[in-house]
């Protein structure tokens, strides 16, 4: 029960990775905030799982592209648990395209939930975890952040500046007992991976050391050991699950 009367908020947690970790926290003694901006049906479905287990959770709307909402989000979570230990930054979406094809609105609309998604949550989190003297904020990046990845110009540079801004708020935030450092996940198991023609997942796992792609439960240990009091000596630190994708 490393997670044991911790209040824990996980962003785009109604399905794929952020429904595991989400799933994963509760089970390990947190009280979740499960949250979405559109899947709704998904979102009651982990809260009803993370219930049915024993566990506590709370459903949550909220649009991290928005200041405001975020702000309701971090509310909920004092209102629902009266306190905010935990912040998870997982909501991202894809609108792929190569670099020449892509619409302004593609570019614009990735950064905005990848990017300035974990932007604003951190900002609404950050001073109930200052107040407190403590908190962690666990950001979500990926390993195309660090290598690339063709026709991802938008992803790739929300991932890459989740990075930077994992960094910087490291570095503000340490003095107030605020700790902030991010996972960068490979290929994982996903719908979005699945949905992948076979010659082109033939490809990648050709590629991975390992041989295989990553399951969600695996993203969500790394996850759980930052958010845990045994990382208590870590801040700014980027940590990779690629299967030895990058090295």
């Amino acid at each position: 029960m490393r997670l044991q009367d911790k209040s824990v908020i996980v962003t785009g947690s109604s399905r794929g990775i952020g429904a595991e970790i989400a799933m994963l926290f509760a089970s390990e003694g947190a009280s979740v905030i499960v949250n979405c901006h559109q899947d709704t049906e998904g979102g009651k479905s982990v809260v009803g799982k993370i219930k049915v287990s024993g566990g506590k959770a709370e459903f949550c709307i909220a649009d991290v592209r928005e200041m405001e909402s975020a702000e309701r989000l971090v509310e909920e979570a004092i209102k629902k648990f009266g306190r905010l230990d935990v912040l998870v930054n997982n909501a991202g979406i894809v609108r792929d395209a190569m670099v020449e094809n892509m619409g302004f609105e593609q570019w614009r609309e990735v950064l905005e939930t990848n990017l300035s998604g974990v932007f604003n949550c951190s900002k609404a989190a950050y001073p109930v975890m200052r107040d407190q003297g403590h908190g962690k904020i666990v950001n979500i990046s990926s390993v195309v952040a660090e290598s690339g990845n063709i026709g991802q110009a938008n992803y790739v540079s929300s991932k890459a500046g989740v990075i930077g801004l994992t960094k910087a708020m490291a570095i503000e935030f340490a003095k107030y007992g605020v700790l902030v450092n991010a996972v960068s996940p490979g290929f994982t198991n996903t719908k979005m991976v699945q949905a992948l023609p076979d010659k082109v997942k033939e490809k990648i796992i050709a590629k991975i050391p390992l041989k295989r792609f990553g399951e969600p439960r695996e993203i969500a240990y790394a996850a759980l050991f930052l958010a845990s009091d045994e990382s208590n000596y870590m801040t700014g630190h980027i940590l990779s699950v690629n299967g030895g994708l990058h090295l």
